[in-house]
């Protein structure tokens, strides 16, 4: 498929690539909604009001049946110790995670065909990768069950938010659609199976975003989903011509993939009208959290467990880098994996209601944190930017211990004082012990696969985080 891509695809004309976005939906489709998502579906929409007892018990079945499979199948498990047999679920599963040794990062990179279940049949095995964001892609395998399971946890909670399938939508992300060369609308391709209008973002430079504008008004669709950074761009050109979405045409816009900023939250929902619900969850399908009306990140419980290594605790809270078990992956488990990020679990009720394991923040990549001279890891920088609204789109770049680089883009109305409240600001969380740059540019550069990561810094991989 990917030689199609760059050799035939670019050349063919716009309506023939919708035909090819189509196709390429239609073939996606028969793979997540499968009969084995629906069934999921029913049966997570009905446990997801609980009762937590049930919630526990079904999170111990599925730990139990992941082990057994793992113990007989998976070359790296085959010395785990047996599930516990104690009666109380939280018990059991309390004494089965706890002799696990943690699986950490490098131990699979360096190791993974061990992972690989061996009573699966070729044709079951599903080749993917992680992101590859911080590093080296890992690759890894997975089941048609596992991609449908995490898909009922995504329907699950646009359902609840007034989402039907089959509903158009507006999905900004990072797949190549529209070729890199070309100059001229329309950024966007179609794909009628899905009733998607995909918009590219690798188009979407100051020049062209009258264009993008224009298309977002006549686009038909009830919902918006994609990365956070896209959305977050398509909602400034929106705000700068003052033509916003009239509130009530969206039921809501998901994100998901990259860490969703406050400063971008606000103008995604001042500009298309509609509350953002976003969602974390990582390549490996290992983990699932999905956000509420009150933005607490809800454990989708029957999908994974979720542990931290407590760092930080309050009457309050725990915080700590998060330890994950998916558990509907037979193709190649991780059972206790050390993901690489941090999250903050609340110990109180979310006020919407629904029960379990709730967080009120994951941070996102260790290495996306500042280090400061004495060695402070210093995360949640996307505040200095919540009300610094001459600030279109920002980066924090940290190549050593005692500087910091902050790329800006300025929107027409930034001043000197804009950088003096930015600067400010910095030194309101950072202290005075930092040198701090800020450079001015035109827009910032994705990462390869398309995507945006706020804070960049290599120090804190030197001095030896632990995200393997």
């Amino acid at each position: 498929m990917s030689g199609l891509v760059e050799s035939v695809y670019p050349k063919l004309p716009v309506i023939a690539q919708n035909m090819a976005c189509t196709w390429a939906g239609f073939r996606r489709d028969r793979l997540r909604f499968s009969s084995h998502f629906h069934r999921r579906l029913e049966e997570w929409e009905k446990t997801v009001a609980g009762p937590v007892d049930l919630l526990v018990e079904i999170q111990r079945q599925r730990l139990d049946h992941l082990i057994q499979r793992a113990r007989n199948s998976v070359p790296h498990y085959r010395d785990l110790p047996a599930p516990s047999v104690a009666t109380d679920p939280r018990q059991a599963l309390a004494e089965t995670l706890a002799g696990i040794p943690v699986l950490e990062k490098h131990v699979y990179r360096d190791h993974y065909k061990d992972f690989i279940a061996t009573d699966l049949p070729k044709h079951k095995l599903i080749p993917g990768k992680t992101s590859g964001t911080t590093g080296t892609a890992l690759p890894l395998w997975y089941t048609t069950e596992a991609l449908a399971e995490e898909f009922a946890t995504f329907w699950r909670q646009r359902r609840n938010a007034g989402v039907s399938l089959g509903d158009a939508n507006l999905t900004f992300n990072g797949q190549i659609i529209v070729p890199f060369e070309q100059r001229r609308p329309p950024f966007w391709r179609t794909n009628y199976w899905g009733h998607q209008t995909l918009f590219s973002l690798y188009h979407a430079s100051p020049d062209n975003m009258h264009a993008y504008v224009d298309a977002i008004h006549a686009a038909p669709g009830n919902f918006v989903q994609g990365y956070p950074s896209m959305i977050h761009l398509a909602a400034r050109a929106l705000l700068d011509a003052g033509r916003p979405i009239p509130s009530g045409k969206f039921a809501g816009v998901f994100t998901s993939s990259e860490s969703l900023l406050s400063l971008q939250r606000d103008a995604i929902e001042a500009a298309f009208g509609a509350p953002v619900r976003d969602r974390y969850g990582v390549s490996e399908f290992a983990v699932s959290m999905t956000e509420c009306a009150q933005q607490e990140l809800h454990v989708d419980m029957e999908f994974c467990i979720v542990e931290i290594e407590v760092q930080e605790e309050t009457d309050d809270y725990v915080r700590g880098p998060l330890i994950v078990t998916g558990l509907g992956n037979d193709a190649t488990p991780f059972i206790r994996y050390r993901v690489g990020d941090i999250g903050t679990r609340s110990k109180h009720p979310c006020p919407c209601g629904r029960p379990g394991d709730v967080f009120l923040d994951v941070d996102g990549r260790i290495e996306d944190y500042v280090v400061t001279p004495d060695g402070r890891r210093i995360g949640r920088l996307d505040h200095i930017f919540k009300e610094q609204l001459d600030v279109a789109e920002a980066q924090i770049l940290q190549d050593e211990r005692g500087r910091l680089r902050v790329l800006v883009v300025r929107r027409g109305s930034y001043t000197p004082a804009s950088e003096r409240e930015l600067l400010k600001q910095f030194r309101t969380r950072v202290g005075d012990e930092i040198d701090i740059d800020i450079e001015y540019c035109n827009s910032i550069d994705r990462e390869p696969n398309g995507k945006f990561r706020a804070v960049k810094s290599a120090v804190d991989t030197e001095i030896g985080a632990n995200s393997g």
